[in-house]
């Protein structure tokens, strides 16, 4: 069976001043400090997660 892909997501903003659905979804993908670096599955989900948040979190080749 073959390794399932991952990537690395940087947190680069702060929540502070952020609806509160926002935030969620940092706590969601496992971010909650600045300049944070999380691995995760590639899956769709994540990558929608992170699609509604691109101006907070980086994804790190």
């Amino acid at each position: 069976m073959a390794a399932k892909k991952t990537i690395k997501i940087k947190q680069i903003g702060s929540p502070i001043r952020r609806p509160e659905h926002q935030r969620q979804t940092l706590i969601g993908l496992g971010l909650n400090k600045m300049h944070k670096v999380v691995e995760r599955q590639d899956t769709p989900e994540v990558r929608g997660a992170i699609a509604k948040i691109p101006h907070l979190v980086q994804v790190i080749d």
